[in-house]
């Protein structure tokens, strides 16, 4: 039997639909796929709309895409020491929150990891074995976020630190979208890229956006299904079976811990965070993700954070259930 979890802060006229025509739109972005189911109100004129999102969402690239050598981060990356760097107002925004979640995670989210990124081979390079233990020390010497000073609109860069913005990027661009297209037109939505997924008003017969919170493939969530209704709320999932890299019989995850910059290996199969805003929730899934079951269910506590985490102890998988998330559960 499915458990559902609801929005918190409902009233009658939030389930007031305004759109009847069911559209969807689709393109490529951030290396995978951005997705559109939306209802549109009777005589909206959609042509141009999806044109407007892939522009909206090709200018996020040229700003924070690691694989775009001409990209804004790409140039900080590359700059002398000494150097700063202008802030477009979605990249400023997008470091605010990056560094904010630094911040109170002790750096389990960590926006400077770029160079480890690039080491395990989770950046544009790849890379086919693990690297040496001398290079990760060396990597990590370059990294931290609080290596990174801020004026205003401007960063800049101390040395050879890199920043990486994959564990936040894809979640602004999910909320960039649904603003977008709340200014369209098209209030009634549901937006995903690559699996982060953010529901803004509800279906002509007043039900809202249910998305089920994802078990890594072959698996099931030990508790039974869990849906979200997505009005007004954002979902993320990170898990080890997203990106690895498999040696000799061993696979790495994606999820590098920056406080030993290594793979995480806490026992999480995944985490899922259902917070307002994407960006957010895409941030909080990394930061607990690292922070591993324990610390990371504690931090999750401690900053009412409704969060599902699924445990491998080795004897069969188990779940831990935020309050914040209980609590919406019906």
């Amino acid at each position: 039997m499915s458990r559902v979890a609801v929005p918190l802060d409902l009233s009658p006229h939030a389930f007031r639909a305004r759109g009847e025509r069911p559209v969807g739109f689709s393109g490529p972005t951030m290396g995978v796929t951005w997705n559109v189911k939306a209802f549109a109100p009777a005589g909206l004129d959609l042509t141009s709309i999806p044109t407007q999102i892939q522009r909206l969402l090709n200018g996020l690239i040229a700003q924070m895409s690691n694989w775009e050598p001409d990209s804004r981060i790409s140039q900080f990356n590359r700059a002398a020491a000494g150097g700063w760097l202008d802030l477009a107002p979605g990249f400023q925004h997008v470091m605010d929150r990056a560094l904010h979640w630094a911040e109170l995670s002790g750096g389990a989210f960590d926006p400077t990891t770029g160079r480890l990124v690039d080491l395990w081979g989770f950046g544009p390079a790849g890379a086919a074995r693990p690297p040496s233990h001398t290079d990760v020390e060396a990597a990590r010497a370059d990294c931290g976020w609080d290596r990174l000073a801020r004026d205003g609109a401007r960063i800049f860069q101390p040395g050879g630190l890199h920043l990486d913005l994959s564990g936040i990027a894809k979640g602004f661009g999910v909320d960039e979208i649904s603003r977008a297209l709340s200014h369209l037109g098209l209030a009634d939505h549901l937006v995903e890229i690559g699996g982060e997924l953010r529901g803004s008003g509800v279906k002509p017969d007043g039900h809202p956006w249910l998305v089920d919170i994802a078990a890594p493939p072959g698996t099931s969530l030990p508790g039974g299904p869990i849906r979200v209704a997505l009005h007004g709320l954002s979902l993320a999932t990170s898990g080890d079976y997203h990106r690895f890299l498999d040696h000799e019989g061993r696979r790495y995850s994606h999820t590098l811990d920056p406080r030993t910059g290594r793979p995480a290996a806490n026992g999480l199969r995944s985490v899922s965070v259902v917070a307002r805003d994407c960006i957010d929730a895409d941030a909080l899934c990394t930061a607990i993700g690292v922070l591993g079951p324990e610390e990371g269910r504690a931090f999750a506590v401690q900053h009412d954070v409704a969060a599902y985490l699924l445990v491998d102890k080795g004897d069969g998988l188990s779940e831990i259930v935020t309050p914040a998330l209980e609590a919406m559960l019906a």
